[in-house]
């Protein structure tokens, strides 16, 4: 059974940091990429960043990029989102999410990922 359990949020002002980290269970982790996605009150879910099994390779929302960074420790089967500058509209819950199939190329579509986190809340106050 595939788990994903994510941790980090929480509230900062305009400017702060936080890192978000994903601890993922029930596959070989090494082999499949990881992406973060997340969803703001009222809107759909957006994707934020990705990291190829390997960590050789990553893609970053153009909203997000030069800000967040995305990473990933395979012996601890944990991604994590490095995330700095934060701006009131990076508000949103925010999801972790494994690929559906193993060494695939990396995937920025939600439909590539098939199993996703219960979600962590970062709120950014002006």
């Amino acid at each position: 059974q595939v788990q994903l359990v994510e941790s980090g949020g929480g509230t900062v002002q305009a400017g702060g940091s936080l890192r978000l980290s994903c601890a993922a269970s029930g596959r070989i982790f090494s082999r499949y990429n990881m992406g973060w996605f997340r969803q703001a009150a009222g809107k759909e879910r957006e994707f934020v960043s990705a990291i190829s099994w390997g960590g050789g390779r990553t893609s970053t929302a153009d909203s997000v990029k030069g800000r967040f960074t995305i990473s990933r420790d395979d012996a601890e089967s944990t991604v994590y989102l490095q995330m700095n500058s934060l701006k009131p509209e990076d508000t949103a819950v925010y999801y972790c999410a494994i690929g559906r199939s193993a060494y695939s190329p990396l995937a920025t579509m939600q439909h590539e990922y098939d199993y996703w986190g219960q979600g962590t809340q970062v709120t950014v106050s002006s």
